[in-house]
């Protein structure tokens, strides 16, 4: 009783201890002061060499206002693979406000430092090198910090020896004589380089290019053939280079000048060769000579719209060449600089079309060759049955088509009265040529009019329209796909089942500007939607709406480039161009979110009832619920409500006006800070209330000095914008920016980006950089359009060249524009509505930019709507090629791998298919993946590496480990409450390895068998003393019956001496009899009792094992 009393109170007072720290810990935090200031934390190197040499001293001075935990960290970068930490030392400063100096040592590891031999067999050809310092707060986060989520942060770059001029490692033992045997053989052996060839394809697939600051990026690495590459050095001032390129041109230039190809060097300068288009329709070629100048010339061409141009430029020294063809005409225009061109190709990027300091043209560039050695003869030729000449083909033929629909519209406007216009062909050519209008006569023929039939058959309904001004060329693309989406996609209401027709309509729609209708019928081309696949097509049509500047067809475009599908080949240059263009449009777009023609993406899939449910056409219960809450005056109810009304969320129409009466009812309290600012941004916009920018102005700052740091950013926009005290802004954005606003984090990166920061007046792109990064975490648009240009370029110090890490970040934030979220919104709703046509073809246009929403929604309809099986694995398969797929169409897509087949050669592929596509999911947290990952490793099929990783489980260990510790995360991913096959499976695992600890032991072995006689004693015993029990009452009222005669009175003597003899002479086996059947039931009960005994110990060490 004392040992218990002890361990009572040892665990009282250990409680009160950990409780005691808590809560001093959470007043510690509750009682933070206000941010500090950044002139209270600073970090500098106070010495740091300029080389990477082993035992070098670094020097960091710093100061923390509180504790804080700093380190300092070698990276190096390679072709594959950026900031590659080699070096890390971290400690914790304790004493805050005092100014130090941590001394270290760079250890560095031999990979970086020495050359490759025996002793050194792993090196790293490093091509870049920094040291760098960051400082953090320790109580800011609990997460691991880094360089690049710390508060403070510096470095400097370190000049690196290139492998071959490295020395050489000591040895610090002998080696082996095996090992110094290879290596004496292998040593001397001459390696033989790889063919590389001068030539470079910048482009082999069609670019579609929009007039935008934007194109497609290009960096030349140097030749790895050292005398290849001793030969390009020695050309860099006296160059022989050859570029060739074709150009399509839509429109002249919206400026005097766009770019068709322009060479940028590590200092954003231009470099050799600038290939220019005027607004006029010349060439100019600029180049920079050997003393630094640039110079340029102007060709004098006067090029054509809508036709392929070739434009080669030969440069040789101080000559130069251009040759420009189209159609049968050749021109050439020689030219010679005074001094020799200086090119170095592999000093920064080429941008073909368009770059940040440069426009595009408008049109297409087509297959581009860069001879780095020159050529005589050129070998860039368009094939026969290609694409840019399907492209030119389809133009041509939209060229026709307008001028017969303008033919059409002027002879209808102002050449005679409806009633005389037959609605039959033949007297409506006729009175046409009447006229005697010579364009008429050119552009209205019976050929035509048969060609364009449906054209002219809708023209014809449209004629009182057309007549009053009320559709005209403007919005006759519109009223086209209209009418085209229904007569091309038909439903079946018996069947349930959409079938297609015709897609002219489509295509003369897409002619007059409807990029709705080019990125549908791309769809259908690629996808075979009712017609056979035609890859060709279906790439025109791609590149006709990326033309068209429409951002579910750049994304489209950006979207099949990243993934290389439906025959587009695989670039990630090319999907960063149109992702960031659409990225672009998005930065501006959220700035009108609230307008009708945007809407949130609302993630509903249609295979989860619960979600169909909660989103149907009607207002929702938590709408009405809201709006009770907000007319009895709570404050957070009046926000959520004017939210919900401002951006159409939960069933809830958008109502700008009955918004604004919210947001003023709630932010007139002076409770809310977030609704203060929401409506002063509205004051000070004029949007839903007259426009007051002073008082909103006030009521921002109001807020600001609340703590919304929403407001604080819009305080320091205020400043910077409309007062021009960027001091002050300054001040308000870093307010912001350390309360986690990513405004105000894209905002100061802004100022670094222009220098007009008045402490610190200078440009500064890095920390720019770090500061649109940063922003770009937490989901800004225009940051990640920003950050990802750096990346796509690797033009900025100590940033490697990533275009996939750039692609990943703007497919992000593309997938979050206001205009695909139209769509996927009416799509929901036509579902909603019972019209699965309409949600079909919205679906489908979402599905086709790679939203993953829509791609597995436009899935279900494919099933839905009796559609063949390759619509619904296709969109299936698509969904799962995205970054962070649906685990349902990860699931799905198991399933259709799994089982396979016996008779497919093929069979085994596709079981690690399968089970890719489960681990997937299990690692993206689906209870049912991690379950079929156990099936599947039950069965002897082994897992990712991914898996064993999220798992912490290893290859070594044994099946019943991996299966027992995937089942417990997917008993922890389901609900507690529920019996799960997760959990039910996982009792059973944990049974059989009880069990098989137990028959480790001979003791616990020999129990085990007991318990199984006990329990066949238990079954044959219970029944026995059933029947025993039933028989017994009956014997003993038989025996009682026979004393008595039938009528109650004794017989006769005679029968009675008879009947007596008997009854004696039966009564002894009978006693016998009774006897064995209660001796039975005693060893029954006996039995039972020793079986329920031992069926007890079993359990209770089962138990103890399981435990």
């Amino acid at each position: 009783m004392k040992v218990f009393n002890s361990i009572s109170l040892g665990c009282v007072f250990s409680a009160a201890v950990i409780l005691a720290l808590c809560v001093s810990k959470t007043i510690s935090t509750s009682s933070a002061q206000p941010a500090e200031s950044l002139s209270d934390n600073f970090i500098e190197f106070h010495s740091a060499p300029d080389r990477v040499v082993d035992g070098s001293v670094v020097r960091v001075h710093y100061q923390c206002s509180r504790p804080c935990q700093l380190a300092v960290e070698v990276v190096v970068s390679t072709l594959k693979k950026t900031d590659f930490v080699v070096f890390r030392r971290k400690w914790i400063s304790g004493t805050p406000g005092v100014s130090r100096i941590h001394r270290l040592l760079l250890r560095l590891p031999p990979s970086i430092l020495y050359q490759q031999d025996l002793y050194n067999r792993r090196v790293l050809d490093a091509q870049k090198a920094s040291v760098r310092a960051w400082l953090d707060h320790l109580d800011e986060s609990s997460e691991p910090r880094t360089y690049e989520c710390s508060m403070l942060k510096v470095y400097k770059v370190l000049q690196i020896t290139p492998p071959s001029e490295r020395p050489r490692k000591r040895p610090t033992a002998c080696a082996s004589w095996s090992a110094h045997l290879m290596w004496q053989m292998s040593r001397n052996r001459t390696h033989q380089c790889p063919h590389e060839s001068d030539v470079i394809d910048m482009l082999t697939f069609p670019l579609a290019s929009t007039g935008e600051y934007l194109g497609v990026i290009r960096r030349l690495q140097p030749f790895r053939d050292r005398s290849l590459e001793r030969a390009r050095r020695h050309a860099v001032t006296k160059p022989r280079v050859t570029l060739s390129v074709w150009i399509y041109l839509l429109k002249w230039c919206h400026t005097k000048l766009c770019g068709i190809i322009h060479h940028m060097n590590r200092n954003n300068l231009y470099e050799s060769v600038v290939m220019q288009l005027t607004d006029a329709g010349d060439i100019i070629i600029q180049v920079r000579v050997t003393t630094g100048e640039d110079v340029a010339f102007r060709a004098g061409l006067t090029l054509p719209l809508w036709k392929w141009i070739r434009l080669d430029c030969y440069i040789q020294d101080s000559k130069a060449l251009l040759d420009a063809s189209w159609d049968d005409i050749m021109l050439r225009i020689p030219y010679e600089f005074k001094q020799n061109v200086q090119l170095d190709d592999t000093d920064g990027y080429f941008a073909m079309g368009g770059s940040r300091f440069l426009q595009g043209i408008n049109g297409y560039l087509g297959p581009a060759k860069y001879y780095r050695f020159g050529t005589e003869q050129v070998k860039n030729q368009l094939q026969p049955k290609s694409t840019e000449l399907e492209l030119d083909k389809t133009h041509q033929e939209c060229l026709e088509i307008k001028a017969f629909t303008k033919a059409f519209l002027h002879k209808v406007t102002e050449s005679h009265p409806m009633s005389q216009i037959s609605k039959g062909t033949t007297p409506f050519i006729r009175s046409w040529g009447q006229t005697g209008n010579k364009i008429c006569n050119q552009t209205w023929t019976l050929e035509n009019q048969l060609k364009y039939s449906q054209l002219f058959h809708f023209l014809l309904s449209k004629q009182e329209e057309i007549r009053t001004g009320s559709l005209g060329m403007k919005h006759l693309g519109s009223s086209l796909y209209e009418h085209a989406v229904n007569t091309v996609f038909m439903i079946n209401q018996d069947h349930n089942k959409i079938t297609f027709n015709s897609t002219s309509l489509l295509r003369e729609s897409s002619c007059f500007g409807n990029h709705k209708a080019s990125l549908l019928l791309a769809s259908i081309y690629l996808s075979g939607l009712g017609n056979s696949v035609d890859l060709q097509k279906g790439h025109v049509y791609s590149l006709i709406g990326a033309a068209g500047d429409h951002r579910l067809a750049l994304m489209h475009a950006g979207y099949k480039h990243s993934q290389g599908l439906d025959g587009f080949p695989k670039d990630l240059d090319f999907a960063y161009s149109y992702y960031a263009n659409t990225g672009l449009q998005s930065s501006f777009d959220i700035n009108s979110i609230s307008d009708n023609k945007q809407h949130i993406i609302e993630h509903i899939y249609l295979d989860n009832p619960e979600d169909l449910n909660q989103h149907n056409h009607e207002k929702t219960d938590g709408f009405h619920y809201v709006k009770f809450q907000a007319a009895s005056g709570d404050v957070g109810a009046q926000r959520q409500l004017a939210a919900m009304l401002y951006r159409g969320d939960n069933g809830a129409p958008k109502d700008i006006e009955h918004a604004v009466k919210w947001f003023k009812r709630s932010a007139m309290q002076m409770k809310d800070p977030v609704a203060m600012f929401d409506y002063s941004m509205m004051l000070m916009k004029g949007e839903g209330v007259k426009k007051n920018g002073s008082r909103g102005f006030r009521l921002m700052l109001k807020a600001a000095e609340m703590g919304s740091n929403r407001a604080m950013n819009g305080v320091g926009w205020y400043y910077g914008k409309f007062l021009k005290d960027h001091r002050n802004a300054v001040k308000y954005f870093e307010q912001a920016a350390l309360n986690g606003n990513e405004d105000g984090i894209f905002n100061l990166g802004i100022y670094h980006l222009n220098g007009k920061n008045p402490d610190n007046p200078v440009k500064n792109e890095t920390a720019a950089f770090q500061q649109f990064l940063k922003a770009s975490w937490y989901g800004h648009v225009a940051a990640a359009v920003e950050a990802a240009w750096y990346f796509s370029t690797g033009n900025l110090e100590g940033v490697s060249q990533d275009v996939e890490r750039a692609v990943m970040m703007l497919k992000k934030v593309c997938e979050q524009n206001g205009h695909l979220g139209l769509i996927v919104r009416e799509a929901l709703q036509a579902y909603l509505q019972g019209s699965r046509q309409e949600a079909f073809v919205k679906y489908v246009l979402a599905a086709e930019t790679g939203l993953g929403l829509a791609q597995s929604n436009v899935a279900h309809l494919c099933q839905e709507l009796n559609l063949s099986p390759d619509c619904r694995w296709r969109y299936h398969n698509y969904s799962v090629l995205n970054y962070e797929p649906n685990p349902a169409a990860l699931l799905k897509m198991g399933d259709y791998y799994y089982p396979p087949s016996s008779t497919r050669a093929d069979s085994l592929s596709l079981v690690g298919r399968a089970v890719s596509m489960y681990g997937r999911a299990a690692v993206a947290g689906s209870p049912q993946g991690m379950f079929n990952l156990v099936v599947l490793a039950q069965q002897g099929h082994a897992l990712p590496s991914d898996v064993h990783g999220f798992f912490n489980v290893s290859h070594h260990d044994e099946q019943h480990t991996v299966v027992e510790k995937i089942l417990k995360r997917c008993v922890e991913a389901e609900s507690e409450d529920a019996v799960t096959p997760c959990s039910l499976a996982l009792l059973g695992v944990q049974m059989g390895k009880a069990l098989s600890r137990m028959t480790q032991s001979s003791a616990q072995l020999v129990l085990m068998y007991a318990s199984l006689l006990s329990i066949s004693v238990i079954i044959v015993i219970l029944p026995l003393q059933s029947c025993l029990s039933q028989r017994i009452p009956s014997q003993h009222v038989r025996a009682q019956t026979s004393s008595i005669s039938q009528d109650g009175v004794p017989s006769s003597r005679e029968q009675s001496g008879i009947m007596g003899g008997n009854f004696r002479a039966a009564g002894i086996p009978r006693f016998i009899t009774l006897k064995g059947e209660q001796w039975l039931r005693q060893t029954g009960d006996w039995a039972v009792t020793v079986s329920g005994v031992c069926l007890c110990v079993f359990w209770t060490a089962l138990l103890y094992h399981l435990l």
